[in-house]
């Protein structure tokens, strides 16, 4: 969530209030001896720059960098420039600190410290990657900041917003840092109310939204030290209005974020890492009304193929005073639901694996790193409730060897104002105060522990990817080539798997697929040859008496497959790199799954009847029904031995 470090007194009606998620405080570990980062040093930049290359991508649930080696992203949000610019302009006006917000729309800090002081800071706490939250209307801002919003940098005087941002960004890069961007919010403003940024298109249309991150992504495009596109923060409900996973509607974030995810990817930046968010709160906070996080679960059953699937990241955000049914409001609602706080160790363990960390187990159509974007608390915080959850959630970070963000990173102090969750606080002299700079501050063992952790190091084996193609509502185009190629079957709904994979199994109903380059390289991209199949000429052997089959030519395999409804329309072949077996098999799934033991590749149509081909085969066929009035769905597949 948007945080803010201290919880203020609802002013909204009943409703209003079970409907906002609000923020607030929360834990940390009890005092143990840790090792601290080493301090900042003038070689902390050249280090931190020589240790990684970009860009960024993925091999399983491991996010490496250029040379294949393990990045780990030790991150923390450095928040600001999702704030609100259009108070007084007087920083030290606590009428525009907003709990703790940037009055102008700026990454947080600028008119006390220097950017070298500031980026000091962020050496000295041990991260090597920066969230970078940004706003829609920031993009779009014409207005220059006032002079005292940069009073300590006054090289970003007469700038607006996204320039100073520009600048930010380029003194980040420049030290060494990973730079994320994150879309945090749409308008610039305290979140996260019924403020208009509950959806990445509550404020906004979706071809807007996806537009701001073209453009976005081309700013950057040059600078491959920016390696992420985090795509929205926090989706949540709008009144009544629920968000939901797969729907189709407008309000599919799963749809949307699988459009822009690839839109940024064949448009701007094919380098970015393209991070997606679960959904953060579904259903009104009342006892006896559905509601609840479902964070990442529906992933589990519809997750994202992009047209370069070893970009994709999933990302969940925890914090103390919220749960797996509980929004974090106080006051009313939610009064048999349990806060993360509330559980003990191992159920907070076995909460996040359901709801996030599943994502890591290999061989999965939903195999993807997790990153923790979002978690915090307060210097502050005395509740022993609160401090043993921050413990618990760091031990559970290093025991999962999971990426993280810690939020907020840069925060005020002095003048009446102060935010004691910051790992770094700034007075109005510039003096630095934080876990970098205070022993006593009871977060510092839980941090020490997470970014000095043990962790994977070094190479990491490229290994088999799974992918699952849903036609549900729409075209499911990951391949490159194709999506540069005429429509192959025009008004049908079409699958393509991402290029160098193959189908290798289909839903009996439901119009899912799976994909998958196991065994040997897929097709040639992008100048294979291919072959659409409409119609039984290729036929060699009558392999499934009695239907209609469509098959590929000899030596060509299955990429992807088309429908009218629940119909079969087509299937697409495609030349591979090396020469296939022709050893085949019929394999029937009309009235029961028949999938290899282990079902490698998970569930890819769930409710459906599925029929998969082993790992050593592939699809070159499928059969259907072909009877008048019947649905001529599929119900086998044509399966051959790869060699």
């Amino acid at each position: 969530m948007h945080r803010t470090r201290r919880r203020r007194l609802p002013t909204r009606s009943a409703l209003a209030l079970a409907l906002t998620t609000v923020t607030g405080i929360l834990a940390a570990p009890q005092a143990t001896a840790a090792t601290a980062p080493p301090p900042a040093t003038p070689t902390a930049a050249s280090a931190l720059a020589a240790s990684w290359t970009a860009p960024l991508s993925t091999r399983g649930r491991w996010i490496v960098d250029a040379n294949g080696d393990r990045f780990k992203l030790k991150s923390a949000n450095w928040a600001g420039a999702q704030g609100t610019w259009n108070g007084s302009g007087d920083i030290n006006d606590p009428a525009n600190h907003h709990s703790g917000e940037n009055a102008n729309g700026m990454p947080l800090g600028l008119d006390r410290a220097t950017l070298p002081a500031i980026l000091a800071g962020f050496h000295a706490v041990g991260v090597n990657s920066i969230r970078l939250p940004f706003s829609n209307e920031m993009v779009h801002a014409t207005a220059t900041v006032p002079d005292a919003a940069v009073a300590a940098n006054p090289q970003l005087r007469g700038k607006t917003p996204l320039q100073v941002f520009d600048a930010v960004v380029a003194a980040l890069t420049a030290d060494g840092f990973a730079v994320v961007l994150n879309n945090h919010t749409g308008t610039t403003r305290w979140c996260c109310g019924v403020d208009g940024n509950e959806r990445w298109n509550t404020s906004r249309s979706t071809a807007d939204w996806v537009a701001d991150w073209v453009t976005m992504a081309n700013r950057y495009k040059t600078n491959k030290r920016v390696v992420g596109a985090d795509l929205y923060n926090e989706v949540r409900r709008n009144i009544l209005d629920d968000p939901n996973w797969g729907w189709g509607n407008d309000k599919d974030w799963q749809a949307a974020s699988l459009e822009a995810g690839n839109r940024i990817l064949t448009e701007a930046n094919p380098d970015l890492l393209i991070i997606v968010e679960g959904i953060n709160w579904t259903g009104v906070p009342l006892d006896n009304l559905p509601h609840g996080r479902p964070t990442l679960t529906p992933v589990r059953t519809l997750s994202h193929t992009l047209v370069n699937p070893n970009k994709l990241v999933y990302s969940a955000h925890f914090y103390a005073y919220t749960g797996p049914n509980h929004s974090g409001a106080y006051g009313l609602g939610e009064t048999h639901d349990p806060r993360y706080q509330d559980l003990t160790r191992d159920q907070l363990f076995a909460e996040i694996d359901r709801s996030a960390q599943f994502t890591t187990a290999d061989g999965q159509h939903y195999t993807a790193p997790v990153w923790i974007s979002e978690f915090g608390t307060g210097a502050e915080e005395t509740n022993p409730v609160a401090r043993s959850w921050f413990t618990n959630f760091t031990d559970y970070l290093v025991s999962r060897d999971l990426d993280f963000a810690y939020w907020p990173l840069v925060g005020w102090k002095g003048n009446g104002q102060g935010d004691s969750w910051a790992l770094l606080r700034f007075d109005p002299t510039g003096a630095r105060s934080g876990i970098a700079d205070d022993p006593a501050d009871w977060r510092a063992t839980g941090w020490n522990k997470l970014i000095n952790a043990p962790a994977r190091t070094g190479a990491v084996a490229a290994s088999a990817r799974w992918n699952m193609l849903s036609l549900d509502h729409s075209d499911a185009q990951a391949s490159l080539r194709m999506r540069g190629l005429p429509d192959w079957d025009s008004g049908a709904r079409k699958g393509t798997c991402p290029d160098g994979q193959r189908v290798i199994g289909l839903s009996h109903t439901g119009n899912r697929g799976l994909c998958t380059d196991t065994g040997t390289p897929g097709p040639t991209a992008p100048t294979a040859a291919y072959t659409v199949v409409r119609d039984q000429s290729y036929v060699q052997n009558d392999w499934a008496t009695g239907y209609t089959k469509l098959e590929c030519p000899t030596g060509r395999l299955m990429t992807g497959y088309s429908v009218r409804g629940a119909a079969v329309s087509a299937i697409l072949c495609t030349q591979p790199a090396g020469t296939l077996g022709t050893q085949a098999r019929t394999l029937w799934f009309d009235r029961a799954d028949n999938r290899p033991a282990g079902l490698p590749g998970g569930e890819f149509a769930d409710g459906n009847l599925k029929g998969q081909c082993n790992a050593d085969e592939y699809a070159a066929g499928v059969a259907y029904t072909g009877r008048v009035g019947s649905a001529k769905t599929p119900d086998a597949l044509l399966c051959k031995r790869l060699s």
